[in-house]
């Protein structure tokens, strides 16, 4: 126990030394509260910082103008519920729209849309600007001037021109046959040696559709026919077949092949089940085939 208490035994100038050091410490609190250790104010440039306010709102006006919706072209036939809530149309202007289109019909300027949907004149001007349509609404290209020749009766034959020697600007008198057409028409018929066999030739010659072939032919025929020598199909060889046009070595194959199983064709339309046979072109085919 004397041991101990021996610890906590201090002699006059220990305990006055203690005593100070706790009014020092207590001062310097005081000091360290109350006292104001601010130094003088700093000195501020006015004109910088009004720039850099500037600078500062110019920034925020640029991230607020970033994220607002943006507003592409676009067809306003297509506009959906929410691509119309993002316009700020009204539920009853997006559904007057849709109702119109489930007719089948079709919005082609401002003014329809407008009529249509009954959106403000604000708003119109707002979104129009951004009105897509389609090239042949906003662009239409003039309608082609046909000079059309109607008769009660088809041509005979002895009315109908020469196909073999009609001339390009001949043929351009026909409705839907243009300078290009004609002029095609021409050069097909003169790499031909003796021209036309037959109107179906007509067939072979690119870009023309069959409603244009009938209005050629209604007012041409072949009448100088190219003579050829036909071609047996029941006892032509291979090499033989391969002359004729659109038929190659493996077509050929295939048609002997067939008349072999059948013992001979009785009809040319027969060559229709040989395989790989070009169906669409059995009527030139035909032209330089015979069965006797």
């Amino acid at each position: 126990m004397s041991k101990v208490k021996s610890h906590f035994e201090f002699s006059k100038g220990q305990r006055n030394g203690i005593f100070l050091l706790l009014f020092l410490i207590l001062v310097f609190q005081c000091v360290y509260y109350f006292a104001d250790f601010s130094s003088e104010e700093a000195l501020v440039n006015n004109e910088e910082l009004k720039i850099f306010k500037q600078e500062l709102d110019s920034l925020k006006l640029v991230e607020i103008e970033n994220r607002k919706p943006k507003i592409y072209p676009f067809n306003p036939n297509f506009i959906t519920d929410y691509k119309g809530y993002t316009l700020g149309m009204t539920n009853e202007e997006i559904d007057r729209l849709l109702a119109f289109r489930k007719q089948d019909k079709w919005v082609n300027s401002a003014k329809d849309f407008q009529r249509v949907t009954k959106v403000s004149d604000s708003l119109l001007e707002i979104i129009s600007p951004y009105f897509k349509f389609p090239d042949w609404v906003t662009n239409p290209k003039p309608k082609p001037k046909y000079t059309y020749s109607y008769t009660n009766k088809p041509k005979t034959f002895s009315e109908k021109q020469d196909l073999n020697v009609a001339t390009a600007q001949q043929l351009k008198r026909v409705n839907g046959i243009g300078e290009k057409l004609s002029e095609r028409i021409v050069k097909y018929r003169n790499s031909l040696p003796g021209g036309f066999i037959s109107d179906v030739q007509l067939q072979e010659v690119y870009g023309l559709s069959p409603e244009v072939i009938v209005r050629v032919t209604n007012e041409f025929t072949v009448k100088t026919p190219k003579q050829i020598q036909k071609i047996n199909i029941n006892t032509a060889t291979i090499d033989e077949l391969v002359t004729i046009q659109h038929i190659d070595y493996e077509i050929a194959h295939y048609i002997i092949e067939q008349r072999t199983l059948r013992e001979g064709f009785k009809s040319l339309d027969e060559l229709l089940k040989v395989k790989d046979f070009p169906v669409k072109k059995i009527e030139i085919i035909k032209l330089y085939l015979t069965l006797n």
